[in-house]
């Protein structure tokens, strides 16, 4: 039994340090990935923080720190998606069938590409974090770990989310319309540039139900309770008048994560 355990574990590390692998071997294109999250930080983000400062709705900088847990989210976005793109694109080159001969779970294969994908996300959004400087947000330790962690929860359940699209549609060109149609509004939905309670009814219970708004939720609570920003867009999520707090949240974020692995497991397990 032990030594099954150990094989099911190096399979998973092996897959893990491949995501790795190719990470830090296509280095240019991860700087080129975040050029998106860092322009819109910086240029639509500081033309609507004067906007917002000149109405005396607060500072400026408050609307950047309000803004920032969303771009930390878009930063993870294409390294986390990236692990659905390569089950695809795997399987078309013959790899993934020469992964399932392997006598090893088919769902521990599927674990380790998340949990590399997912690693690969956070490294990349601890990149943008660490420029958080550069909105006037205080470089503390105990603020930076949360955050890290609460990005990295969020960068494996995009990650999962991907997989399990990827396990379910084979063809490379749908695989890429269908993520992009699930992940555009998830991202703008969550919460990204407007606070849910300014959102008209539909649209705030859309965005109720979309687990990347408790995990940006969560990060934008934590950066309150370290910075305690003057501005009244810092509004958390209620449920009812109910105001989670980021624990809660983040178990939001954990459950669906847990709950997608396990259908996206499943599935992939089907695969022939």
């Amino acid at each position: 039994m032990t030594a099954n355990v150990a094989a099911e574990l190096r399979a998973a590390r092996m897959l893990w340090y491949r995501e790795m692998l190719h990470f830090v071997r296509g280095g240019a294109a991860s700087l080129v990935s975040l050029v998106q999250p860092v322009l819109f930080l910086f240029v639509l983000g500081i033309g609507l923080s004067r906007m917002f400062a000149g109405t005396g709705g607060g500072r400026s900088s408050d609307y950047l720190m309000f803004l920032f847990p969303g771009v930390l989210v878009m930063a993870a976005q294409p390294p986390a998606i990236s692990v659905g793109a390569s089950i695809v694109w795997d399987r078309q080159s013959g790899f993934l069938r020469e992964m399932l001969v392997s006598p090893v779970r088919r769902d521990t294969l599927l674990t380790g590409k998340c949990l590399g994908g997912a690693t690969v996300a956070t490294c990349q959004g601890v990149i943008v974090l660490a420029g958080a400087g550069l909105i006037h947000m205080p470089y503390r330790l105990g603020l930076f770990t949360l955050l890290a962690a609460e990005l990295a929860l969020a960068g494996l359940a995009m990650t999962v989310l991907g997989a399990l699209v990827a396990v379910t549609i084979t063809r490379p060109r749908t695989f890429t319309t269908v993520l992009s149609v699930l992940m555009a509004p998830m991202i703008f939905l969550s919460g990204l540039m407007f606070p849910i309670s300014a959102m008209p009814g539909w649209m705030s219970w859309a965005a109720l139900a979309d687990p990347l708004t408790y995990a940006v939720d969560a990060m934008r609570q934590t950066i309150t309770w370290w910075t305690h920003p003057s501005s009244t867009l810092f509004v958390p999520v209620t449920w009812g008048g109910w105001r989670p707090p980021p624990l809660v949240e983040l178990a939001v974020v954990g459950a669906f994560t847990l709950v997608s692995l396990s259908v996206a497991a499943r599935r992939f397990s089907r695969t022939g």
